[in-house]
């Protein structure tokens, strides 16, 4: 199952618009007749009952289909939710960044601001030309938790998504020792087109080409099953720190062919349109804006 939000008008509640797809065609979730409230937080959590419930819903709905191309997307993940990333998670990209392989996942977060949706544009800062993409596969919790094991956390994901991480190299790696400045741009991301729940994709999303196109050209190109880390080791490291969340979000990586690694440097400039996909989830495109 598919879903995707936008944004409503500013005298509508709530704020966020959910949509859910049926085939080719995507309806508005306030215009089905559910046994139950669908907010942000809860879509990565659905069940199979309540997965049934919507598809008997969509199979009786009257409405008429949305037209996303009007809509604003957002990001398809609670705004309230952490935003766990996780660098150097493909031995080649640790490698054409000259770091040593990771004995253990590097995590930082990102806020909810610095991410926009699907053919929203990503905002190139006055201040820096460094801006890099990093295609990345998404996973959003389903149910949280303390101390997971591997099978617990295996278990707690519920639906999948598409990033483009973007970053501001200089501000990553030249301003100092930590990453946040250069990660948390405002609009220097994106997450979208859409969430799909994990009953759609092969376990913790792996097998999965994921592939980065700048102007139309692959400049990255691999597979989720070469994250040195998977999904499940992901969730069961960080939740020795944190108590998990249902709707909490984990960006798992990028592979190698990042703009800050070629010679001469290839980073995103403004009239740029960049797309990211992971097969079977989507493809989030995002023209490049100057602030």
């Amino acid at each position: 199952m598919r879903f995707t939000f936008f944004k409503q008008p500013a005298a509508q509640q709530p704020a966020i618009g959910i949509a859910v797809a049926r085939g080719d065609a995507w309806f508005d979730v306030a215009a089905l007749d559910l046994p139950f409230a669908l907010t942000p937080e809860s879509v990565s959590s659905l069940d199979e009952k309540a997965r049934a419930s919507i598809t008997r819903a969509l199979e009786g709905c009257n409405a008429a289909p949305l037209a996303l191309d009007a809509l604003t997307l957002l990001p398809p993940v609670a705004p309230g939710a952490r935003i766990f990333c996780v660098g150097l998670n493909y031995a080649d990209h640790a490698d054409e960044s000259k770091m040593q392989k990771p004995d253990f996942p590097v995590i930082f977060l990102r806020s909810y601001e610095s991410f926009v949706g699907h053919e929203q544009p990503l905002v190139r800062p006055r201040v820096s030309e460094a801006f890099d993409y990093e295609g990345e596969m998404v996973a959003v919790l389903a149910r949280g938790g303390r101390y997971l094991g591997i099978e617990a956390a295996a278990s707690s994901v519920g639906a999948y998504s598409v990033a483009n991480e973007g970053s501001i190299r200089d501000y990553q790696l030249r301003r100092g020792p930590q990453w946040t400045m250069g990660k948390n741009f405002d609009s220097s991301g994106s997450i979208g087109p859409c969430l799909v729940t994990a009953d759609e994709l092969p376990p913790l999303g792996k097998g999965l080409a994921i592939s980065t196109r700048l102007n139309g050209e692959t400049v990255q190109q691999s597979n989720t099953d070469s994250m040195i880390f998977d999904v499940a080791q992901i969730i069961a490291y960080v939740s020795e720190a944190f108590d998990l969340r249902a709707g909490d979000v984990i960006v798992s990586g990028t592979p190698a062919g990042v703009g800050a690694a070629r010679k001469p440097p290839l980073f995103m400039k403004p009239g740029d349109r960049v797309e990211v996909e992971v097969e079977r989830i989507g493809t989030v495109v995002n023209a490049i804006a100057a602030e």
